[in-house]
């Protein structure tokens, strides 16, 4: 395929006019026309509907144009990088859970980015999310949570999309509330015990093949009625902090973080769900020195917050 003709296509799209994209592109009609007919051909889709109003993409024609937008930018983005130097910058980029032993490892990671030019990206959101930024969006690594009895649908679909993964942690939720909380003090809380208060969550659980609705049946037991749904970290510890009826199941954080906020973490008798964090990559990517430098701080954190 030419990377001129799928130019030219994506042109015709924007400004839906086989006349309107030849000015543009300073091309006679007539051999834009037939352009865009031998891309069709080869490719064997139409990719405009052709009519006295214009040229409108087909489905086929607007799945091949998003692709062809992405194509072309990432190309772009090659030739920006080599012509300004970019290429020399250190590059990282994860997509991890809203976990504090991650942040904190990540923390520890950005003491260690040293002087040269570098460029890093960390986003805290969920598994679909962060497998997406993998295989669409150029993230190089990812971190993704789910419960133990998914394990099958998650490592299949990974799989599917070529991708490997390594076990980061196992761990069971743990509840972590103000110190004014009425349970803070308690040595063994149950189901029932939570149900007066309110459950601070992510709201966003995700497992392949399932409806989220099902998932969410899993992730958020019956016996709490009030619920804040609120997808910002740092949001999350001021209103535990501030707001004493409420509590939040998390990954073990790190005994620093609490004392910021004056927390407590506590354990729940009836938790039993075995949650995984598997670290995500394409299969055929190799470990950069600044992926190794943060992987090295995210075992540390891990044996300080949940050995």
């Amino acid at each position: 395929m030419n990377v001129l003709h799928m130019r030219y296509a994506v042109e015709v799209a924007r400004l839906g006019s086989i006349n309107k994209a030849a000015d543009e592109l300073f091309i006679a009609q007539p051999n834009l026309s037939r352009t865009i007919k031998k891309l069709e051909d080869d490719l064997g889709i139409t990719i405009f509907d052709r009519s006295s109003k214009g040229m409108n993409l087909t489905p086929d024609g607007d799945r091949f144009i998003r692709y062809a937008e992405k194509i072309l930018g990432e190309l772009d983005d090659i030739e920006r990088m080599y012509k300004d130097g970019s290429a020399k910058k250190q590059r990282f980029s994860i997509s991890v859970p809203r976990a504090s032993y991650i942040a904190d490892a990540f923390v520890n990671f950005s003491k260690q980015i040293g002087g040269d030019p570098a460029e890093i990206f960390y986003m805290e959101t969920n598994s679909n999310t962060a497998i997406n930024n993998i295989v669409t969006s150029g993230y190089r690594l990812g971190i993704i949570r789910y419960a133990a009895n998914y394990d099958k649908y998650f490592k299949d679909m990974l799989d599917e999309k070529g991708l490997s993964y390594e076990l980061v942690a196992e761990f069971k939720y743990v509840l972590i509330m103000s110190r004014g909380c009425p349970l803070a003090e308690k040595e063994d809380i149950s189901f029932e015990d939570l149900y007066p208060l309110i459950e601070i969550a992510h709201g966003d659980p995700y497992v392949p093949s399932l409806p989220a609705s099902t998932v969410r049946k899993t992730e958020l037991p019956d016996e709490v009625e009030r619920r804040i749904f609120l997808f910002e970290r740092g949001g999350q510890f001021d209103l535990l902090s501030d707001n004493p009826e409420t509590f939040m199941w998390v990954s073990p954080i790190p005994k620093k973080l609490l004392d910021r906020y004056g927390l407590v973490q506590r354990s729940c008798v009836e938790a039993r769900i075995m949650y995984k964090d598997m670290l995500v990559k394409r299969s055929e990517y190799s470990l950069s020195e600044l992926d190794k430098r943060f992987l090295t701080e995210l075992t540390n954190s891990k044996r300080a917050c949940l050995v």
